[in-house]
C-alpha cells in the first residue's frame, strides 16, 4: 500500500510543481509594483510553508508519539528523521529564494532580520538533530535523544511565525493568512499561489515516503550486520 502510494504520489507531485512553474513564470502577469520579481511568490512561500509547518510539525508530532510509552514505535522515529532531513532541504531553499528576492528589494543578499535569523537558527538546530542521529548508540537511546532534540528545536517554529508581528522586520507580513484575513493577491495569481502550496506539500510527502523506505532498509542492513557479527563471535568462542 505504501509503495503504491509512493509510486502514484511522485508523478502527481512533479506534474503539479511543473504546472506551477509554467503558470508562475509564463502565464501570470507581472506585479504593478514588483514587476517580474513577484514570480518568486509562487515558490518561496510554499517552500517556507513546507519547511516551517509541514516538515517540522510532522517531526514534532512523531517525536511526541515516540516519547509517549503507549505509542512508542521506531516507525515514528524514522518518520521524524525523514521529515527533518527533507525539511532541512526545504528550509535551505527557503533561505536561498528569500535572498534572491531580498537582493533587488532590500539591496542586500542577507540581513539579520528577525524572520531570517530565526529561520536560519531553525535550520542549524535541525542540522544538529541530523548530526545527533549519526552518534553511535542503541537505536532506542538514539531515538529518545533525537525526539527530545526535535521538540526543543520545534520551539523556534512559532518564533519564526510571529517574528514579523513581535518585532519590526524588513520581511513582509502574510499575503493570505494575515490578521484581517484579507488576501492581497487575487485571480490567476492567487490560484497559482494556492497550486504551489498543494504541489510542494505533495512533493514533500512523496520525498518523506521515499526517505522513510531508505531509512527502513538501512536499519534492516544494520540489524543483519550486527546479527552476523554476533554469530561470528559465538563461533570464535566455540571449542574446536
Amino acid at each position: 500500500m505504501k509503495r503504491t502510494l509512493r509510486r502514484l504520489l511522485g508523478p502527481v507531485a512533479v506534474a503539479l510543481v511543473a504546472l506551477d512553474v509554467i503558470l508562475g513564470l509564463f502565464v501570470t502577469p507581472p506585479d504593478i509594483e514588483q514587476g517580474d520579481l513577484v514570480r518568486l511568490v509562487y515558490i518561496h512561500p510554499a517552500l517556507a510553508w513546507v519547511a516551517l509547518y509541514v516538515a517540522f510539525a510532522m517531526a514534532g508530532i512523531c517525536s511526541l508519539l515516540y516519547l509517549w510509552p503507549r505509542t512508542r514505535s521506531m516507525t515514528y522515529d524514522r518518520l521524524a528523521a525523514s521529515a527533518v532531513e527533507i525539511g532541512v532541504v526545504f528550509t535551505i531553499l527557503t533561505l536561498v529564494t528569500g535572498s534572491i528576492w531580498g537582493r533587488p528589494t532590500w539591496g542586500v543578499w542577507w540581513t539579520w532580520d528577525a524572520r531570517l535569523t530565526s529561520t536560519a537558527l531553525l535550520a542549524v538546530m535541525f542540522l544538529g538533530y541530523l548530526a545527533l542521529r549519526r552518534v553511535p548508540a542503541d537505536p532506542h537511546v538514539r531515538a529518545r535523544r533525537c525526539a527530545v532534540a526535535a521538540l526543543i528545536a520545534a520551539v523556534d517554529v512559532p518564533i519564526v511565525h510571529f517574528s514579523v508581528i513581535w518585532w519590526q522586520t524588513l520581511h513582509q507580513g502574510a499575503t493570505v493568512l494575515n490578521s484581517n484575513l484579507t488576501p492581497t493577491i487575487h485571480g490567476l495569481m492567487a490560484w497559482t499561489l494556492l497550486l504551489s502550496f498543494v504541489a510542494f506539500t505533495l512533493l514533500f510527502l512523496w520525498m518523506v515516503l521515499v526517505r522513510y523506505e531508505i531509512e527502513t532498509l538501512d536499519e534492516g542492513e544494520e540489524d543483519a550486520e550486527l546479527a552476523d557479527a554476533l554469530e561470528a563471535r559465538r563461533q570464535e568462542g566455540a571449542p574446536a
